[in-house]
């Protein structure tokens, strides 16, 4: 998978007791959520406060997401903050994929990626990125993934 950029946000997550199983590690279906978490918290951020929610019923745009890939380097515990490196690495016609990065104690857990697919929300229909949301994003894109 590509680098992580130095640009990449860092949105913190606080593992707890009940995102674990007997094992004393995250159950595996709570990564994939804690990954959705930091790109929703990347939309509030770089929209000014929108996140998936507001994209959907104050502008109409949804962005479901279409495929998710996550590889799994070390658990997930409670004893340290998780720290999801988020950035758009690709934006197409239709699409942005974000990747997640993991980390846990300087240690990466997960890698991912994470595409969505940009459409009118009330009509559920594929469109482009808003010209808007297309200019936000393109910056914050490092290259190929």
């Amino acid at each position: 998978m590509q680098a992580r950029p130095d640009t990449a946000m860092v949105h913190e997550i606080r593992v707890t007791w009940g995102d674990c199983d007997p094992a004393r590690i995250a159950y595996t279906g709570r990564l994939p959520w804690f990954a959705l978490d930091a790109i929703n918290a990347w939309w509030v951020v770089n929209l000014g406060g929108d996140g998936f929610y507001q994209l959907e019923l104050d502008r109409n745009v949804g962005t479901p997401f279409v495929r998710l890939e996550m590889d799994f380097r070390a658990p997930v515990t409670p004893r340290h903050m998780l720290c999801c490196h988020v950035w758009p690495s690709r934006l197409g016609e239709t699409s942005i994929t974000f990747r997640v990065d993991g980390v846990q104690d300087d240690r990466t857990c997960f890698q991912g990626r994470f595409t969505c697919v940009f459409i009118t929300a009330d009509q559920f229909r594929k469109q482009a990125p808003p010209a808007d949301i297309r200019a936000m994003v393109e910056p914050h894109i490092p290259g190929d993934d």
